[in-house]
């Protein structure tokens, strides 16, 4: 069985608050984005030494086979579920890491879903959001994969019932930057009036054009001191006629929202060469 893992942006994020378990709440809305990832799971007889073969080739991923999302997913779902045989998994990665994007809890999102389908376990998807939850706080959103209100550390849901950027052309650009969680967080002032004001859901409902004062991303904030080129990426995007550009998630990529019955500028394309990942 082979799937397309897919990626997603971020349309705002803000931290309204620290927890006492040591998380973030937050109020963000995702948006799946057709960047995607290649997933091959393939059943092997149950005679197998090991129950799960890995490779991955592609983009190089920055920790051990083992370690990987998808191998974790395979692991979590047959504990409960012995009835899950030997695989081998095949993942080819072409959504960078470090860029905000998701591309790993997409993996290991759709590791559970082909898992069910191949085993014909007929989990639910309430229930394959609980496992995914587990292995990380937006993988729950690749089980449904719709536009959707992110609240709690991003797993609590809400779809939106329409897409808000319907019309416009997605742009999407990324330096050789890589950042990590933990950089993004560091030094973060969370403003405490944030949580009274109104909900991403609520302000993405606006025309675009009053995006750029009032959805915003946070991480901006300590991300662009440390990261100058993610912060020329998004000024490149206004000085070439951006409706609305911000970073996705923590960085380091940037999206940008054009008109969609005009061509990109072509010195926007000849300037981002490799750092643009996708138009459409």
């Amino acid at each position: 069985m082979i799937s397309n893992p897919n990626c997603k942006i971020n349309l705002g994020l803000r931290v309204l608050r620290k927890r006492s378990d040591g998380y973030h709440d937050l109020d963000t809305v995702f948006l799946p984005v057709p960047l995607c990832d290649r997933l091959e799971i393939t059943p092997l007889p149950d005679s197998q030494d090991s129950p799960l073969r890995f490779a991955q080739s592609g983009i190089p991923v920055d920790c051990p086979p083992d370690d990987n999302i998808c191998a974790k997913a395979y692991r979590l779902l047959r504990q409960d579920y012995p009835q899950i045989g030997p695989v081998s998994i095949h993942l080819t990665k072409c959504i960078p890491f470090g860029a905000g994007l998701g591309g790993g809890s997409s993996d290991g999102a759709h590791t559970l879903l082909m898992l069910n389908q191949l085993f014909d376990l007929g989990l639910t998807p309430a229930r394959l959001r609980s496992y995914a939850a587990q292995l990380g706080a937006d993988c729950a959103f690749f089980v449904d994969n719709v536009p959707a209100h992110a609240t709690g550390i991003g797993d609590q849901l809400t779809p939106l019932g329409f897409n808000p950027i319907e019309g416009h052309r997605l742009v999407l650009a990324k330096p050789s930057d890589a950042v990590s969680t933990r950089e993004a967080y560091g030094g973060l002032h969370i403003d405490p009036s944030a949580a009274s004001g109104p909900t991403l859901d609520q302000l993405v409902q606006r025309p675009i054009a009053q995006w750029r004062t009032s959805v915003v991303n946070d991480f901006e904030t300590t991300v662009f001191p440390l990261h100058p080129h993610i912060a020329q990426l998004k000024a490149l995007f206004y000085r070439h006629g951006a409706l609305y550009a911000s970073m996705s998630g923590s960085g380091a990529t940037v999206f940008a929202l054009f008109p969609k019955d005009k061509e990109l500028p072509q010195p926007l394309v000849d300037t981002l060469g490799p750092t643009l990942l996708l138009s459409c």
